[in-house]
């Protein structure tokens, strides 16, 4: 049986998530537009829910999302890494 690689703090080491590129370049899409509507002051989101078939997504900025099950919630690292 594996176990997964454990911190001192017996937490679990987070891996990080590989998405599909055409679901990364969707959430990087809504997140520039969303900046070019609000070039003034915009809130940092914590990431994008994008639907998996149809690539739709919303901007989140609470901190729990509610997902539906053909969505995946890309965070916000994942999106200002391709931005810049």
């Amino acid at each position: 049986m594996y176990a997964a690689p454990q911190l001192q703090d017996d937490s679990p080491i987070a891996s990080p998530q590989l998405l599909d590129p055409t679901l990364l370049k969707a959430a990087r899409l809504l997140y520039r537009a969303y900046k070019d509507v609000h070039p003034d002051g915009i809130q940092r989101p914590l990431g994008v829910a994008i639907d998996r078939s149809t690539y739709r997504g919303q901007l989140i900025f609470t901190q729990k999302p509610a997902l539906l099950l053909t969505e995946c919630f890309v965070p916000f690292d994942q999106l200002e890494a391709g931005l810049y």
